[in-house]
Order: structure tokens, then C-alpha cells, then sequence
């Protein structure tokens, strides 16, 4: 198989993020000649069009974007919705000449938050992706509680159940891009 590269994007900025913990997560067990990149956005400032010239920091993740055959959304869930941080590195992505970036690229979301596990979160990003020609994986569907004991205070993911379940949507997305080749 040639080489599959995957970048993950976790919607919190917190160094213990369960979000953070799924995309570490998905890193371990992907098949050879899959890899799976985390992007960082603690850095990155809210989009807007007064910015003349591009941030360094906007760059290096876009760049990684561009870089990548597949996205990896670990959305967390405020208010019902998506993190700030991950619409706005979207944002940023979707301003790129000719949407080249993002159209047609395979996404696989998953979420750790409260109860719903980030499924109201998750049905927004959908609706994003839809704008930004993004195409998300329909099935398995991951959606795990931060708050029920299948994390570590690190943020690490300890539940095997979703671990497995973590495991089968990498395996969907390593087979979307490889369908798309």
C-alpha cells in the first residue's frame, strides 16, 4: 500500500484534551504506510481578512492540511456546537484559492465530551463540511464521555470498548483513501 498521510485536528487547546487523547489514539494501530500527524493551534489567530499576510503559524497547519490524503476532526463540544478553534482553522483552510485544500478530501470525526459525547458538535461540523466540500466518513460513528472513566487525567483514552471503536473508523478512512487513489 503506498503511503497514506493523515493529520488530526482536535478542536481543544487543552494540553490534557480528551480530544487530543482520541487523536493519539487513532495514531496507534494504523496499518504500515499509514501515519497520522497531529496539528497544533495553539497559535493561530481568529481568521480574518484585515490579516495582509498569512501567519507563520496559519502556514504550518495548512501546510499540513495540504500535505495530508485525509483529515481526522476530534470535535469537542461548547454550547452545543464546534470549538472555536477547529471552525476557525477550517475558516482559514476554506480561503485557500480554489478551495484546494479541502475538496473532496475523506474526514473521519469523532468527539469525547459530555453525555452525547459531542453528537450535537459532530452534526455541526457535518453541516460545515458539506460548505467546504469535505467528504465525512458516514460510519462508525464515535462519539465517547469525557466524564465516565475512559480517560486518564493526561487526557490519554483508557476504554478499550472506544478505543476499538477508534480503531474501526481509522480502518474506514484508511479505506475511503485508498477507494479515492
Amino acid at each position: 500500500m503506498a503511503s497514506i498521510k493523515l493529520v488530526g485536528i482536535a478542536g481543544s487547546l487543552r494540553k490534557a484534551s480528551t480530544n487530543r487523547g482520541l487523536l493519539r489514539a487513532a495514531q496507534v494501530g494504523l496499518p504500515d504506510g499509514a501515519a497520522l500527524e497531529i496539528a497544533d493551534l495553539a497559535d493561530v489567530p481568529f481568521y480574518s481578512q484585515d490579516i495582509a499576510e498569512k501567519p507563520a503559524a496559519v502556514a504550518r497547519v495548512l501546510a499540513q492540511i495540504g500535505a495530508a490524503d485525509a483529515l481526522v476532526l476530534a470535535s469537542t463540544e461548547y454550547n452545543y456546537s464546534l470549538a472555536p478553534a477547529l471552525k476557525n482553522i477550517l475558516d482559514w483552510a476554506s480561503r485557500e484559492p480554489d478551495n484546494r485544500l479541502l475538496a473532496g478530501k475523506p474526514v473521519a470525526i469523532l468527539g469525547a465530551g459530555g453525555g452525547m459525547g459531542t453528537s450535537r458538535a459532530q452534526y455541526h461540523l457535518r453541516q460545515v463540511c458539506v460548505f467546504l466540500d469535505l467528504r465525512p466518513l458516514n460510519k462508525p460513528e464515535v462519539f465517547a464521555n469525557a466524564f465516565a472513566g475512559g480517560f486518564n487525567a493526561a487526557g490519554d483514552l483508557i476504554d478499550e470498548k472506544i478505543a476499538g471503536h477508534v480503531r474501526e473508523l481509522m480502518q474506514a478512512l484508511i479505506a475511503a483513501v485508498a477507494a479515492r487513489r
